[in-house]
């Protein structure tokens, strides 16, 4: 825990300074002119702004470590191009030692032909190729590459519950590297002004924060999810949502229990009330009420929180009547189509919408056509706010970047800088969309909150009036529990 006083710094939004203290990891006084105290460091904040630290509450951390590693599909606009690209790779870097060729972003929800396994093979040989879809839904694997896995032997693509499970199989490093590439991950994450992660990576949580918080100090706050299959451990270690797991006083601390109630928009798997057009398929339903009850009750009676993706409106219903039969406390994942009535059950049963609003860049046009007619309540996040829901926002990394200004940026303008708003109707205000960044500290800075703050060069919200202005905002110090994450030189 950390001493600090910041002098002459300004909250978002307003021009008037004072300094900030910081004192045990905790804020202990805000106000104009704070005298010295003895054994304090004081930095010269020069007018800058702070804000309360920024949280991810969604993301797979490992994964997004280890995907810079990976060859990039996101620019595939087709099967073919697809291939092309793993063809390029193949000849200028092929894999050594039976390692696969994994590859990560392909969007095939807006392709005009079909990714088949004989295709990649005619590409790939005996090169064992794996290819993780951007919403991480699904795969495509060469016939090699469906043997390294361990897989079903399939014409197409490998989706849901034939490909989440093998996710982990795909790179087969040591723990030392793999903790060493997270590191740098959190890292470049505290140097854009994030303190804290929820980390649902689809693996045995608490066993692996446990190994890292020993091995290296952590440098920002983390949640570790956990799934179904290692929920026995945490039950019976008797550790309840925000129990440190690595003894007192550790940054890393126990997360909700994650569950997968439906699959996604891109993989055409998100279950739905309507039917994807031109079929008569509502998607994938991978938890039923008759599973889905009883282990959220199980979680809450053992003071578990919980994180229930659901992305299509009937999954997001199935997810609300099970919290609300269960009295669960914790979060809708994803939430990115919404029935009006289930807007206003959000708030009456207190549940967050834990939302992801970089999703709606990229999905908005496939959306388009695979929801055609029900995208005025896609990705509702206005409609929430309106209704008293509080929303917290993330990046589900790696499908889309461990970026927060990012989010910030598509949920005020619901576009790309230079293309039209996606309804909106849905957008929020800056200052809403601020909040719903810093794990429902108020902006104003709360005496008594954690030592978390971000020291930035301009107001963020004076930046989010234009859009992309938020995108590579300057981010002077990262602060975590009175210790600094990331400071640049001039501060």
């Amino acid at each position: 825990m950390g001493d600090v006083l910041l002098r002459a710094v300004r909250r978002a939004g307003d021009d008037e300074p004072v300094d900030v203290l910081v004192r045990s990891g905790r804020l202990a006084a805000v106000g104009s002119a704070l005298p010295r105290v003895a054994g304090v460091e004081e930095v010269d904040g020069q007018g800058r702004f702070v804000v309360p630290g920024l949280w991810d509450q969604h993301t797979h951390l490992t994964q997004w470590a280890l995907v810079r590693r990976r060859l990039d599909l996101s620019s595939a606009t087709s099967a073919a191009h697809a291939l092309t690209l793993v063809a390029d790779r193949l000849a200028a870097a092929p894999p050594t030692g039976g390692a696969p060729l994994v590859g990560h972003g392909f969007r095939d929800g807006l392709w005009p032909d079909e990714p088949t396994v004989a295709a990649l093979d005619a590409v790939a040989g005996d090169v064992p190729v794996v290819l993780v879809s951007g919403d991480l839904h699904c795969a495509w694997a060469s016939s090699a590459g469906l043997r390294f896995l361990g897989a079903r032997t399939v014409a197409g693509l490998l989706r849901e519950s034939d490909w989440l499970p093998l996710q982990g199989r795909l790179e087969h490093l040591p723990d030392a590297t793999v903790d060493a590439l997270v590191g740098e991950a959190l890292a470049d994450a505290a140097a854009r002004g994030v303190v804290g992660v929820v980390d649902v990576e689809i693996a045995d949580n608490l066993a692996v924060w446990r190994r890292r918080a020993t091995a290296e100090p952590v440098p920002v706050r983390v949640r570790a999810g956990v799934w179904q299959p290692y929920l026995d451990r945490v039950v019976r270690e008797e550790l309840s949502t925000g129990d440190p797991v690595a003894g007192a006083g550790s940054l890393v601390v126990q997360g909700p229990l994650k569950v997968i109630v439906d699959g996604s928009l891109n993989t055409r798997t998100a279950w739905c009330d309507e039917p994807y057009p031109g079929t008569a398929d509502h998607g994938v339903l991978s938890v039923p009420s008759a599973e889905l009850v009883p282990l959220l009750a199980h979680a809450t009676r053992h003071g578990l929180q919980v994180a229930v993706h659901a992305i299509g409106d009937a999954a997001v219903r199935l997810a609300l009547d099970a919290i609300a039969t269960t009295g669960a406390r914790g979060s809708v994942e994803h939430a990115q189509l919404v029935a009006a009535d289930d807007v206003e059950r959000f708030a009456a049963l207190g549940v967050v919408a834990s939302v992801q609003p970089a999703h709606l860049l990229d999905d908005r046009d496939v959306a388009a056509r695979h929801w055609a007619g029900r995208t005025d309540r896609a990705f509702p996040y206005g409609a929430l706010h309106r209704a008293g829901v509080r929303l917290a926002f993330g990046s589900d990394a790696p499908v889309a970047p461990l970026d927060p200004w990012l989010a910030i940026d598509a949920a005020v303008h619901r576009a790309a800088p230079g293309d039209a708003p996606f309804h909106a109707a849905q957008a929020v205000a800056a200052d809403v969309a601020l909040a719903s960044s810093v794990d429902g500290e108020p902006l104003a800075l709360r005496v008594g909150g954690p030592g978390d703050l971000v020291v930035l060069d301009d107001d963020p919200v004076a930046l989010a009036a234009t859009p992309g202005g938020l995108v590579g905002i300057g981010v002077a110090g990262t602060m975590v529990a009175g210790r600094w994450a990331f400071r640049d030189g001039s501060l």
